[in-house]
């Protein structure tokens, strides 16, 4: 360690600073940070839009740039090669950062990416979410997260099970004993949220035992014990992306109405897909308790509605622009006639600002909401424990896959 110029004491040369406090850690130093980036890229030319703070695109002629950014890491993807150099070299200029080169690892996550498909570059990235290369797309999992979490709770070796929950399954407040220190249930139930950036078959699961995090007991353990159990079984699986000149967006809802036997209330989904990726989806309990199948539907619409609004505003950004109307499937058919039917009775009068949301979208034919039959809503598996054979079909719809077995665990791209 060194003084900073000007602060040598010519009687103490070999005496250097106490630290007191350091900068890093006080509560200003992040959005100091943010502001200096940020002013910096909106001095080269680059656009901070409202719908996502962390994003910053840049737009040229026929260049177009896009950078994320979480906190001091840094993705940067264009499509002009000569651009994105000269940007690197300002950013390296400015901040003294490093080019780390083609995507690897960002955020606990693992990234391989083919120069065919692909042109992605990396700045100040942390190790652990994995892509690899599967018939010229991505593929993103958590297999390193997944065996740290595994190796946790010394289930390394545990017997694995093929479904994240038994069905049917019903747990609350009341069942099984209170565990007596309860921070080990809540700091793995937290771990095992990130998991569903890429594994979001197991969001139902995580997002039910999230509910008791302030009185966990034993049943409610053995349930993120079997959720760890099926995750050994499939480190491997996770999200896949393929290339896709289609900008429409096609949303799944659906709900388990009174599924929660503490409150009744509905547990809603949804899944949105951008062409053929999937790109969004949630799972989480209504937060009123609804009269009818055709309420908790409706408000699972105006949910999901939300969701492809935001998506919508973000594709604008990007200069993806699609006329065609995006598309709601549901399986409940009052819901669908509801969208279009201008009569209000007395069982949609507690649910009208969601109604004209709605129905003022269809009136506009800039979405369309249509009926699908029960067996093929691909949200069923967010909203409710299903049987093996009908969890494995709808999990490989929403692309959970399996990591190309080609590839080796160690291949680092």
């Amino acid at each position: 360690m060194d003084q900073p110029a000007g602060f040598h004491d010519p009687n103490h040369p070999t005496h250097v600073c106490l630290l007191d406090k350091a900068l890093y850690g006080l509560k200003q130093s992040p959005r100091a940070w943010y502001m200096k980036l940020s002013s910096f890229l909106l001095s080269w030319g680059f656009f901070n839009r409202a719908t996502d703070s962390s994003m910053f695109t840049y737009h040229h002629s026929t260049t177009t740039l896009v950078l994320l950014v979480y906190v001091d890491d840094i993705i940067l993807t264009g499509s002009n090669s000569s651009v994105l150099n000269s940007l690197l070299t300002s950013l390296h200029i400015e901040f003294g950062i490093k080019d780390l080169g083609k995507l690897h690892y960002f955020l606990d996550d693992i990234i391989l990416t083919d120069n065919n498909s692909f042109a992605l570059n990396s700045l100040l990235t942390t190790q652990h979410t994995e892509f690899a290369i599967k018939d010229l797309g991505l593929h993103l999992n958590q297999y390193n997260y997944i065996q740290y979490l595994l190796h946790r709770v010394e289930m390394l070796d545990a017997k694995p099970f093929h479904t994240p929950m038994s069905s049917p399954t019903a747990l609350s407040a009341s069942s099984g004993t209170p565990l007596a220190d309860g921070s080990t249930y809540r700091s793995l139930v937290g771990a095992l949220q990130y998991c569903t950036m890429t594994h979001h078959d197991i969001a139902f699961v995580v997002n039910h035992v999230c509910q008791y995090m302030h009185s966990p007991t034993d049943t409610l353990w053995q349930a993120v014990k079997r959720t760890l159990r099926y995750l050994k079984g499939t480190p491997h699986f996770g999200l896949s992306l393929q290339p896709c000149s289609d900008y429409n967006l096609l949303c799944y809802t659906d709900v388990d109405w009174a599924s929660c036997p503490n409150d009744r209330q509905s547990t809603s989904a949804y899944c949105v897909f951008l062409g053929t990726n999937l790109v969004s989806w949630s799972s989480s309990k209504q937060k009123v308790v609804s009269h009818s199948s055709m309420e908790f539907e409706f408000r699972a619409l105006a949910t999901g509605l939300t969701e492809l609004s935001w998506l919508e505003f973000l594709l604008h950004d990007l200069k993806m622009h699609s006329n065609a109307p995006h598309i709601f499937l549901c399986d409940n058919i009052s819901a669908t006639y509801l969208t279009v039917n201008l009569v209000l009775h007395s069982r949609t009068n507690h649910v009208d600002i969601d109604f004209h949301f709605i129905r003022e979208r269809v009136t506009y034919k800039s979405l369309i909401v249509r009926h699908t039959p029960t067996e093929e809503k691909l949200a069923d598996c967010l909203t409710k424990a299903l049987p093996y054979t009908h969890f494995l079909q709808l999990r490989s719809k929403l692309t959970v896959l399996s990591r190309p077995m080609s590839l080796s665990r160690n291949d680092k791209g």
